[in-house]
């Protein structure tokens, strides 16, 4: 059966190629493009599959334009182009926010989740500054879908966090067949103290923090497996790269947020979708890019899971996705259309006069007739 646009569902949104990627490479099955998708002045390139019952479209922000407006402009047009979506997801990389509370390590996910009055995402670069240092948020992000929470509220219940991580972990190792690149980093995941600014290192070496002081690390426990942790909470959304743990530290205290990225606020009031990000740093200036292909990977793992524990929309049953038979219509209406001009000659005519078989039952009634 060729598929149309009616039959996609789900939309999912990435800022970045490498999470594009991460995206495709989980599908379970991959569509070739429709012969006609987009509406007019849609720019945005669509990639299109399947995943557990639900047929995708996979959209990424046009290279190099990052940010919530950006974000805003993809969602209005895959909107427009695929009227028939149920929900978004915007899936990638993102920034942790570790503290005493949250431990959270590189390649672990963090699941936007209402919490304290919020949506889940909150717009931190966004109100009006009172005072020196302190900014009151204005404005109201709307939460996810309640299919979405109910899923992830269906997720966290079923499996353990060591069960989720196997899950995650054995898909990330299919993906990995496919693409190199999505390997795992190995376990050297080092978070400095707040205080401490990076030491940039010199040749191959320069992103890296070989010149950075060991003794400056922060102390953290072994875990027990190396996979992927899921976190819940609220995720900080704004225009601009976070690479300050000074900044982080205390936009995060303000906010409760245990994440920072910079498209979801574009997408909450218009696109109603569910956060999913991969942690590829710690939002300070040691940030760098070499976990990021696995921050995403484990992202989309995660949301291949999630989307297990929706059921799918059977798009076969939606009058939506069937043609219409106009020609029918109109002969249809004609069979029973009379002429405008005719059916005033015949009222005028019956005027004042009884309609033919008025009457007629009180004749033929027996009652009458004794």
């Amino acid at each position: 059966m060729r598929l149309n646009k009616h039959d996609y569902t789900v939309g999912w949104v990435c800022a970045l190629p490498i999470e594009k990627a991460a995206a495709i490479a989980v599908l379970d099955e991959k569509h070739d493009p429709l012969p006609t998708t987009t509406s007019e002045n849609d720019s945005n390139v669509y990639t299109l599959g399947r995943i557990r019952g639900h047929n995708i479209v996979i959209v990424c922000l046009p290279a190099g334009n990052y940010g919530t407006n950006s974000a805003a402009a993809v969602a209005a047009n895959i909107r427009r182009s695929f009227p028939s979506l149920r929900f978004g997801l915007m899936v990638g990389i993102g920034g942790g926010v570790p503290n005493e509370d949250n431990d959270i390590r590189l390649g672990d996910i963090v699941i936007s989740q209402p919490l304290d009055g919020t949506s889940g995402v909150v717009q931190y670069d966004l109100g009006k500054r009172e005072g020196e240092d302190r900014l009151r948020r204005t404005g109201y992000l709307n939460a996810p879908p309640a299919i979405l929470l109910n899923a992830s509220a269906s997720l966290q219940a079923e499996k353990s966090p060591v069960d989720l991580s196997n899950a995650v972990t054995a898909i990330v190792a299919k993906a990995e067949d496919r693409d190199e690149r999505f390997s795992y980093p190995g376990s050297e995941d080092h978070l400095y103290r707040s205080e401490y600014e990076h030491v940039e290192g010199t040749g191959r070496q320069k992103n890296t923090c070989i010149r950075c002081d060991p003794s400056e690390r922060v102390g953290r426990y072994e875990r027990e497996c190396d996979g992927p942790i899921v976190h819940y909470g609220i995720v900080a959304s704004g225009n601009q790269v976070i690479k300050n743990a000074i900044a982080r530290d205390k936009i995060g205290e303000e906010t409760k947020a245990i994440c920072f990225e910079m498209e979801a606020a574009g997408l909450m009031n218009h696109f109603p979708c569910l956060v999913v990000r991969g942690i590829c740093d710690y939002s300070d200036s040691h940030k760098n890019k070499r976990w990021q292909p696995y921050a995403a990977i484990t992202a989309a793992a995660y949301t291949k899971e999630l989307l297990s524990h929706v059921p799918p929309l059977n798009t076969s049953l939606d009058t939506k996705s069937k043609p219409v038979d106009v020609s029918r219509g109109i002969q249809a209406l004609s069979s029973i259309s009379k002429d405008p001009e005719a059916e005033k000659v015949g009222i005028e005519r019956r005027k004042d006069k009884l309609i033919d078989g008025s009457y007629q039952w009180v004749k033929e009634n027996q009652l009458f007739k004794d």
